[in-house]
């Protein structure tokens, strides 16, 4: 059983912290145990009573009744029958579907075919991401559906029947998946973190129709139906007990309004109302007043609300989302500030006692290196350079993301500075003097900055001062991204371009690809891609430069019958790496993984899988980071290595070449679109194929995610590459830095200048 793949990332929260200030959170675990069929309805011990603790309401400890009953998992023994034959068991892909853990929330909002295009994409914007999955149900499908959004058209626009077959389709194909479904109409403003809190302290086992109870028309009787215009919820159970009746409340039931419809089905065949509070959980909710300005809305019922309602106009909507944005980040400064006391007054207790509180509070402490080897070095940069560059140059202009990160810095630094001394003093930066900046992995981006401020008092005097603070940028939480399904069984069609000067290294290539692909039966097929010059082209007919290679692929599909190993002839004077992969990439279907390949390459088993994971169509390329061998003559000059010698020990003789994108993995669907975004870009400038390689087409025109990593199962020998001046000035150079960095470490290239030194003396 093979789960699906995540990547974790470590994201840098957005406010850096100059001061006293930190980002911290809080979990708790709950474990719950249920006894009998995992659909009963179970009991949950609710904590904290409250939805926001800290935000002044009670906390108060809830029981949904029975409370002290002892709940004991059931055993279900597994008994082989020996008479009976042996079936093969059928696993699930993933694993919480074989032990039924559902999704917490579903949300489906409800529109028509006259505002899809407005108020349903201004929900779809503000707050669609923030939950699982969210679907907008009209009755008619606009001409043009807005992109991103999954739309559900029924057919008819009569509410009643749109609210009818809405809750048909969540039970028939998400009840199941869900434990509780929010409906709310597309004039409703939702917050959605608050909805994900509510239900998460709800029991999903319990029959619940929960929102603003509303009278019905009369006022008569006590039942109450929930107004469809604030959102209500609906768990599970309720949605799978209401299945059998809805034909039923749809020919009997009449009533103008879907919501009353709906509430009046649930109170006659279910014997349910609507409720606002349950289980010590209130339903909060604000009606917006015609002509009414969020940003001077203060009171507690709006800021506490998890629904605003009636919202008219897309603008109205998002001006909303920034307020209530604005609302959730003073609630989370707060918090903030609050733990910081509480860290401080228990730091007394402590056997540091305040000593061991480090800057800032409630941030991890920094690294202490152990060896010298494990310290980080800081960076210095001023406004205009930065003094650690890419490609090992003691002195870079600093650009695009780079500056834009100091100038962040910079501004923030001055910002709070003044927040922390105004009035008596006012600063304004006059220049930066000095800068320093290194990435701690245990707390995030710190800033060391010495500035020229001139600062102002309250008569007008000023003077220019320099002052040195610190910055942090911390590290959030760890968020997990989830990865589309792969599985290791797709077919790789490696790729190996041949030049006549790069003849003499494909034996090696064959015998490491024959005795770990076709010996081991791997999913794997090789083409070449034999490169002619004009020169030898023309001479073709009368002496082939790859006739020795030719023979010694007839040689191996003689050995293995059923392997066929093609070969592609092309002639060109410069051999872009763009244009042979067009070439390719029409010859094999869509579908294909590619695997682009030198004839250096040792081609194995562990990367081929590894290829197969990490190149994802339509999402993801893979371009690795071979192992590339320093030069034998350098690193062992007149000693050579022992054949004994192990992987790990050969490890230490050589570097991850970073200056190399020759290998590649990818999907030749995801080449074309890429290539085809290209065209427009070389109708007048034909010589631009010829200055970029297949990692500048992916990383300028695909869109996808790039991932560039160390593949320590990609192993090279040495060699010193021939450079091409025909290709840009970037792969030239990129070229001649691989030559270079690849003849030894500096402690390798010391020593021999040492002893060379040293005979010159003698």
């Amino acid at each position: 059983m093979r789960l699906s793949s995540f990547l974790a990332v470590f994201r840098p929260a957005l406010p850096l912290i100059l001061g006293l200030s930190l980002g911290c959170s809080l979990s708790l675990l709950m474990v719950s145990w249920t006894q009998g069929d995992t659909d009963d309805s179970c009991r949950d011990e609710l904590g904290n009573g409250g939805l926001f603790p800290g935000r002044g309401e009670a906390q108060r400890d809830s029981r949904d009744g029975g409370a002290d009953e002892d709940f004991q998992p059931r055993i279900v023994p597994y008994h082989k029958d020996p008479n009976k034959p042996h079936k093969k068991v059928l696993r699930t892909r993933y694993i919480h579907t074989e032990l039924g853990i559902r999704e917490r929330l579903l949300v489906g909002v409800l529109t028509s075919r006259a505002t899809l295009n407005t108020l349903a994409v201004a929900v779809n914007r503000t707050v669609a991401h923030h939950f699982h999955r969210t679907f907008f149900f009209t009755g008619l499908r606009s001409p043009k559906v807005p992109h991103g959004m999954t739309v559900v058209a029924h057919g008819d626009d009569r509410p009643v029947w749109l609210m009818y077959e809405t809750v048909r389709h969540l039970h028939q194909h998400y009840g199941s998946d869900y434990d509780w479904f929010l409906l709310a109409q597309d004039d409703t403003y939702m917050q959605a973190d608050r909805l994900s809190e509510l239900v998460s302290h709800l029991s999903a086992g319990q029959d619940l129709y929960m929102g603003r109870a509303e009278e019905f028309i009369g006022g008569e009787e006590k039942a109450r139906y929930c107004h469809g215009g604030y959102g209500y919820l609906l768990s599970r159970s309720l949605l799978a007990r209401l299945q059998p009746h809805l034909d039923t409340c749809r020919n009997d039931i009449l009533s103008v309004r879907p919501d009353e419809w709906l509430g009046r089905c649930i109170i006659d065949y279910l014997g349910l109302s609507c409720v606002e509070v349950h289980q010590e959980m209130t339903y909060r909710y604000f009606e917006l007043g015609k002509n009414a300005d969020p940003e001077r809305e203060d009171s507690a019922q709006f800021k506490n609300a998890f629904t605003v309602h009636p919202v008219s106009e897309p603008n109205l909507m998002y001006r909303l989302h920034k307020r209530f944005s604005q609302i959730e980040l003073e609630w989370t400064y707060l918090q903030i500030q609050q733990l910081q006391m509480q860290i401080s007054n228990l730091s007394d207790l402590t056997p540091e006692g305040k000593a061991g509180v480090t800057w800032p509070v409630g941030i991890n402490p920094p690294f202490k290196p152990r060896t010298r080897f494990e310290v980080i070095n800081w960076e210095y940069f001023t406004e205009e350079h930065i003094y650690t560059c890419v490609d090992s140059s003691p002195k870079c202009e600093m650009r695009g993301a780079d500056r834009a990160d100091v100038n962040a810095v910079l501004e923030i630094a001055v910002e709070r500075l003044n927040e922390r001394y105004q009035p008596q003093l006012r600063f304004r930066k006059r220049r930066l003097l000095n800068g320093y900046r290194r990435f701690d992995p245990t707390r995030g981006m710190e800033y060391v900055l010495d500035l020229a401020l001139e600062a102002y008092t309250q008569k007008g005097h000023s003077q220019v001062i320099a002052k040195r603070v610190n910055l942090l940028r911390p590290l959030s939480a760890v968020e997990i991204i989830p990865m589309p399904y792969v599985t290791e069984a797709t077919r790789v069609q490696v790729i190996l371009p041949v030049t006549a000067q790069d003849q003499d290294y494909v034996g090696n290539f064959l015998d490491m690809y024959v005795m770990n692909t076709l010996d081991t039966h791997d999913n794997v097929l090789l083409t070449f891609l034999f490169i002619y010059d004009p020169f030898d082209a023309q001479r073709v007919s009368q002496t082939d430069v790859f006739a020795g290679i030719k023979a010694m692929i007839g040689e191996v599909e003689k050995r293995y019958g059923d392997v066929k190993i093609p070969w592609i002839s092309v002639k060109t004077e410069v051999p872009s790496q763009v244009k042979l992969m067009d070439i390719i990439s029409k010859k094999h279907p869509v579908d294909t993984l590619f695997f682009l390949a030198s004839v250096w390459t040792e081609v194995n088993a562990d990367f081929l899988n590894r290829c197969r994971m990490n190149a994802i169509s339509n999402w993801q390329v893979f371009f690795p980071v071979h192992f590339q061998e320093f030069n034998p003559a350098v690193v062992y000059r007149e000693q050579q290595p022992s054949a004994a010698s192990s992987f790990s020990e050969s490890l230490r003789d050589g570097h991850f070449d970073r200056h190399v994108f020759d290998e590649a993995c990818f999907y030749n669907a995801d080449y074309m679109t890429a290539r085809t975004k290209m065209a427009a870009d070389i109708l007048d400038n034909e010589e631009l194929l010829e200055s970029m390689d297949v990692y500048d087409i992916f990383v300028r025109y695909s869109g996808l995610h790039v991932f560039r990593a160390v593949e320590p199962a990609l192993i090279q020998k040495y060699v010193r590459r021939s450079c091409n001046p025909r290709f840009s000035e970037d792969i030239y150079h990129r070229c001649v830095l691989s030559n270079l960095e690849g003849l030894g470490s500096r402690s390798h290239l010391a020593m021999a200048l040492f002893e060379q030194e040293q005979a010159n003396s003698t």
